[in-house]
């Protein structure tokens, strides 16, 4: 076994909790690195980096926050300076496609000397609808999004991993650039749709137009998963992820899985079917 641990920053997240386990059966040992983690790490106490990081012979990178937030390239360039000093060899970043306004944030990665790097750039997850922000909108009964009839094709969690384990361990992907999606296209009201059928419980979707979208996430409380954000960053961060669905920016569906993975990628019946039976969508929103 390679002694030299891969660490996942952000092991507890919706893509890291899947990663750990992948990257173990590859034998390779996982030092997840986190505020709570085994390894301490806080993306605001830059003397945490070091530690977490020695040792490291790759780096999975999930910045905490909005990526084209103006200081995320100054602080992903500091991360790989202390990553290739403490003898990481390669750095995947977490990113999102269809947004733009990530690419200062993610060419300081893949500019940054001394490292074998990449991007990978995934569709909206399909485990939003029931493990983060889309849940409780859902189990109320009505979700409420700007996106219009713009499609996405939302990916499973577990395949961004899968991907991800793949750029961590295997030679080729040096400066590259991936999206991750799912193999079907669909709008969000689609999508709420087939939740609603699978799951027999009258789940519906209401497109907004964007300034309406606006105005009701600045009349709530910035969520807890958001907690290091301001309010108006976080509105505006929606609003613009929301509109490259809604303008047709997100409106393909790529082979990264079958190229990298050799097989096709999770679809979104696939993940419906699956998550009712846990009975996430049986209770009322909490």
């Amino acid at each position: 076994m390679n002694q030299n641990p891969a660490v996942v920053i952000g092991g507890h997240g919706k893509v890291g909790r899947h990663l750990v386990p992948t990257l173990q059966r590859r034998g390779i040992p996982v030092r997840v690195a986190s505020r709570s983690g085994a390894a301490y790490f806080d993306w605001f106490d830059r003397s945490s980096w070091a530690p977490a990081l020695a040792g490291a012979r790759s780096a999975y990178v999930v910045h905490l926050q909005n990526l084209p937030s103006p200081d995320a390239p100054e602080r992903l360039s500091a991360l790989c300076e202390v990553a290739v000093a403490e003898g990481v060899q390669r750095l995947v970043l977490q990113s999102a496609r269809g947004w733009p306004e990530a690419a200062p944030a993610e060419n300081a990665v893949i500019e940054a000397p001394g490292l074998s790097t990449a991007v990978l750039r995934s569709a909206w997850f399909a485990q939003n609808f029931s493990e983060a922000l889309l849940l409780q909108p859902l189990l109320a009964g009505e979700v409420r999004l700007p996106t219009g009839d713009g499609l996405e094709a939302f990916v499973d969690t577990r395949d961004v991993a899968e991907v991800a384990a793949v750029l961590l361990t295997e030679e080729g992907h040096h400066e590259h650039v991936y999206e991750v999606t799912g193999p079907t296209l669909m709008t969000f009201g689609d999508a709420v749709a087939r939740i609603a059928e699978v799951s027999g419980r009258d789940f519906r979707f209401n497109s907004l137009t964007v300034e309406e979208f606006v105005q009701e996430l600045r009349a709530k409380d910035v969520p807890p998963l958001c907690w290091y954000m301001e309010k108006e960053e976080f509105v505006q961060m929606e609003a613009v992820l929301m509109s490259h669905v809604r303008n047709g920016s997100t409106s393909s569906a790529t082979d990264t899985v079958r190229r990298l993975l050799g097989r096709e990628p999770r679809d979104f019946d696939a993940y419906a079917k699956e998550t009712v039976t846990t009975g996430v969508w049986d209770g009322p929103a909490a």
